[in-house]
């Protein structure tokens, strides 16, 4: 990093939050399917979630709804739309990854903390509660009116935020969902937290992290 950024922006669920749908969906249908018909049916089910964001916002239920039944669908199992409707009222009770809350507290003693994230106003609190430390900004799909990774969500946080994408830095273990879009949009400066859900992108211009434990160092800090 060449200076200190006026904000560290990350992403929320799976950066932050353990956002565990794989863990939701193996609940539902791990024992109708086999362990290899069960991971392809978790891969789809995580790629038609991020197919239903690319379009116009719409409430978070409908895209888990609409993704259970495309992933349903697929892979030759019955859709129950109140599975659906279970697994979305899973996510706010979900917490941070272990190695959150030391390593966001002490970024927060220094530089304001942005959640831009693709969640609900009704839902974002509770998993903001969780996180361990304090966050200056939430800044969610629902009032951006567009998830990541549109441009829009971006725009919105520059506009509440008053700054440019020179002023942040921001963190995401997602390529597709953020790093690219931040990218496109000249954040400079972003810290990759590697945990796992996509191959690395040099491309992109990033610090790279095992976890959020490492970010006060990548920071500077």
């Amino acid at each position: 990093m060449t200076s200190r950024p006026k904000f560290v922006s990350f992403d929320c669920h799976g950066t932050m939050i353990f956002f565990d749908m794989a863990g939701a969906a193996r609940d539902h249908y791990g024992a109708r399917l086999s362990p290899e018909q069960m991971e392809t049916f978790i891969r789809d089910f995580s790629a038609y979630r991020l197919d239903e964001v690319l379009h116009d916002w719409k409430p978070y239920a409908e895209v888990v709804h609409n993704a259970l039944e495309r992933t349903c669908k697929r892979n030759g199992v019955p859709f129950d739309p109140d599975v659906a409707m279970e697994i979305y009222h899973r996510v706010p009770t979900w917490g941070p990854h272990a190695d959150v809350p030391a390593g966001l507290a002490r970024v927060a003693q220094e530089i304001p903390l942005v959640a831009l994230t693709n969640s609900m106003n009704e839902q974002i609190p509770h998993n903001i509660a969780k996180l361990g430390a304090p966050i200056a900004h939430v800044l969610t799909a629902e009032s951006a009116g567009a998830y990541k990774p549109h441009m829009q969500a971006f725009e919105y946080m520059f506009d509440t935020l008053g700054c440019g994408p020179e002023d942040v830095v921001h963190v995401s273990s997602s390529f597709r969902y953020d790093h690219m879009t931040a990218h496109d949009m000249g954040i400079r400066n972003k810290v990759w937290v590697n945990r796992g859900h996509e191959p690395a992108n040099p491309y992109y211009g990033y610090t790279e992290v095992p976890d959020v434990s490492h970010l006060p160092a990548a920071l500077g800090l």
